[in-house]
């Protein structure tokens, strides 16, 4: 049987307030390590994400679960970074035309960011399971 690819991405640009994301892979990986169905998930975490790095790990890794731990704007979208470490805002009709391609791929999307609830919403479009703050 594969195993179910959790993706985690994250982003904390320079200029945004310091999020413990380090702490919440950690803890992640530790839940998953816990559970009695842990042969079942590879957790897999990519760092400082840019727009184009958010794409390429999806194609790359073809996750069942995408979990984003960043920041969000509410309507402004998903803050990525920029080249330079800087926030790069992620409308929300680019993550949903984003995850339109993924749709047979993709299962569950978790933004642990706060006010992506709009996010949540418009991605649920394309994607079942979707939650948001």
């Amino acid at each position: 049987m594969a195993q179910t690819k959790i993706l985690m991405l994250t982003a904390n640009p320079r200029d945004t307030d310091q999020l413990r994301l380090g702490e919440e892979s950690r803890e992640i990986l530790a839940g998953l390590e816990r559970s009695k169905q842990r042969e079942h998930f590879e957790l897999i975490t990519r760092f400082a994400q840019r727009p184009d790095d958010m794409r390429r790990a999806l194609l790359d890794i073809e996750p069942k679960i995408v979990h984003f731990s960043g920041h969000g704007s509410g309507s402004h979208g998903l803050v990525l970074e920029n080249d330079q470490g800087k926030m790069k805002f992620v409308q929300t009709d680019s993550l949903v035309r984003l995850f339109k391609f993924f749709r047979k791929t993709t299962e569950c999307v978790v933004l642990n960011a706060c006010y992506s609830e709009v996010q949540a919403d418009a991605i649920h479009e394309h994607i079942d399971c979707v939650v948001g703050m």
